[in-house]
């Protein structure tokens, strides 16, 4: 209970620090997150950094950050109101703003230029406008959709029925392979079904389920049994215990076999099938005994090997694995999570977390910090680590080391 109770505190402090951090920064736009600086420098982006300059938004970071507002909101509302206050105001702000970025076609997008047009952007700054086709869906709008979906509950219950009908609409798509995954290139039905039976679409939309059985909607998350169902059934290697990221295929990320496990976890009910418990927690065991090479958790790792096969060690892994451990510890009680869990904090702290300013290196090697971005050039705005580390929090106070509650999105 000592290291639980102390990572509890360090938990807290680091996303106060971090949420702070991100509040002193000017928002950009008509209201939008400003986490465009480089992690290792500390400098922050301009006009002449091309895709990582202010002129590009980007709807994954939006729409995560939005919902990182508002749940650390509800949960600073007790301990530190002013803080509470200060996010739920940029919240209602950003909001607004997606509110209106959505309601033009029922649609997020990956990328923006400067006057909110959906852009395909190429590396050397130049942009093509994006197709918009009524019928596909992406990333964006599931991490888009989550935040108004969060916002809603906590500021605007009048829009809350519409959106989830939407999301309703996104489950279809994800299941009838009208998803489109590289939002780099024009989207299309075409592009849509040409793509490989990735489990990346089925596991970020798992992320909603909780949050909706959180908010009083659980009704709405009938498809999260369907999405755990289908990737054991399709996607885990029972010989590795780990997830391929595509059937048959050998290429498996296990930063998103991990997060899978968290957010199964944060959805399952108290009395979930002990079997399904079992085989979570295997997968969480074998994918971070595998990835985690270096400094931190490797991008992927072959099933046939069992080696890393890039070199890289992005930060998000790292959070993912202390929100997949502390709710896999707060029901199986096994040591070996726990040491996942231990190992999993002193890597992040000790490695990746600056403390001042209160960010993550993005990226590392084993050299070091690198400047390689993982997925968008903007930096975490409170979801990968924040997320993570509030539900290792709520964790711990669920069994025992303090007298939290979970959150509750729309008090």
């Amino acid at each position: 209970m000592d290291f639980l109770e102390e990572a509890r505190r360090v938990y807290v402090d680091a996303n106060a620090a971090s949420l702070r951090w991100l509040l002193a920064r000017p928002l950009l736009g008509p209201g939008f997150l400003n986490s465009k600086q480089n992690s290792i420098t500390l400098a922050d982006y301009g006009p002449a950094d091309g895709l990582r300059s202010p002129a590009f938004t980007y709807g994954w970071i939006q729409g995560r950050g939005l919902e990182a507002l508002v749940t650390h909101a509800a949960f600073f509302a007790g301990s530190d109101p002013e803080l509470a206050q200060s996010l739920d105001v940029v919240a209602r702000r950003l909001y607004t703003v997606l509110q209106g970025l959505w309601a033009r076609s029922g649609h997020a997008y990956f990328c923006y230029d400067a006057d909110l047009r959906p852009v395909i952007a190429a590396p050397d700054g130049s942009t093509a406008p994006q197709a918009q086709p009524a019928d596909i869906y992406t990333y964006s709008d599931i991490f888009v959709l989550k935040g108004l979906i969060a916002a809603a509950a906590r500021y605007d219950r009048a829009s809350l029925a519409g959106y989830l009908g939407q999301l309703s609409e996104l489950v279809k798509a994800i299941e009838g392979g009208r998803f489109q995954m590289d939002e780099r290139r024009a989207l299309s039905t075409t592009a849509a079904a040409g793509q490989p039976d990735d489990l990346g679409p089925r596991m970020i939309l798992l992320g909603a389920a909780g949050m909706l059985n959180r908010i009083g909607h659980s009704q709405a998350a009938d498809f999260a049994d369907r999405i755990i169902a289908h990737v054991l059934d399709r996607h885990f290697d029972p010989i590795t215990g780990l997830l391929r990221n595509v059937p048959g295929e050998d290429a498996c990320n296990v930063g998103h076999g991990i997060e899978l496990v968290g957010f199964a976890f944060d959805y399952l009910p108290d009395n979930a099938d002990p079997a399904l418990v079992k085989a979570l927690e295997t997968i969480l065991i074998a994918s971070f005994d595998a990835g985690f090479r270096g400094p931190g958790i490797r991008l992927s790792v072959s099933l046939e090997s069992g080696e890393p096969t890039s070199p890289y060690s992005p930060w998000w892994s790292l959070p993912e694995t202390i929100r997949s451990a502390a709710l896999c510890l707060e029901r199986t009680g096994n040591p070996r999570v726990l040491d996942v869990w231990r190992r999993a904090h002193g890597a992040f702290f000790d490695t990746y977390w600056r403390g001042e300013p209160a960010l993550a290196y993005q990226t590392m090697t084993d050299d070091g910090p690198v400047d390689f971005v993982p997925a968008t050039p903007d930096l975490d705005p409170g979801y990968h680590t924040g997320l993570s580390l509030l539900a290792a929090i709520e964790a711990v106070g669920r069994m025992g080391a303090h007298g939290a509650g979970k959150t509750q999105i729309g008090a």
